[in-house]
């Protein structure tokens, strides 16, 4: 899930790796930093999301090398959208939500679809098994230009809630909230059984 605040954005992801319903792991990464600005929610497969990620990463690199600056947000956000689709009739399962601050201070956010459709929200997107149960508590607490603290409480609140009713997900969230300043992230506890 990733959501907008005042001039910052949160994006946030559950902990667990697992086969269907059973546990293998209860600290798989499904965020990535691209640069201090921008990251990237990959849920999924858990092969795709290492492809991607590195991928992703290649090809990141490759673009501050040859325009000598970092990557923004929304030109990243078509960088996978291209990605994805080139790939488009033997996909990679794994729906990206893109988090980030712009040049001018604006917050970023979208997600997209298996084949790469963005999908562009001005309060906030969700992704994974557990979608359906983050929209409901998102949409309750989501208001219009909270300050850092208070979007961090309300993503928070929401993928807490969420993950409590999914038994596919959880093990905890990890939630990274991007600011002009920095990047402020927090791993919280969640049910684990």
């Amino acid at each position: 899930m990733a959501m907008k605040g005042k001039n910052c954005v949160a994006i946030a992801a559950d902990r667990r790796f697992g086969v269907q319903l059973m546990t293998l792991s209860t600290d798989f990464q499904k965020i990535f930093e691209i640069n201090p600005r921008t990251y990237i929610g990959l849920p999924g497969l858990a092969t795709d999301v290492q492809t991607l990620s590195e991928l992703f990463r290649f090809k990141t690199n490759l673009y501050k090398l040859r325009e000598e600056r970092d990557i923004s947000p929304k030109t990243f956000s078509h960088m996978v959208s291209s990605t994805l689709y080139e790939k488009r009739f033997g996909n990679y399962f794994c729906e990206p939500v893109i988090a980030g601050i712009e040049k001018d201070g604006s917050p970023y956010i979208c997600s997209m679809d298996l084949l790469g459709c963005i999908n562009h929200a001005k309060d906030f997107v969700v992704s994974g098994t557990a979608s359906s149960q983050m929209y409901g508590t998102a949409e309750g607490l989501w208001e219009p230009e909270l300050e850092p603290e208070e979007l961090f409480e309300t993503i928070a609140q929401a993928m807490m809630s969420a993950v409590d009713r999914d038994a596919s997900s959880g093990w905890g969230v990890i939630v990274h909230v991007i600011t002009q300043d920095g990047v402020m992230t927090k791993t919280l506890k969640a049910r684990m059984d």
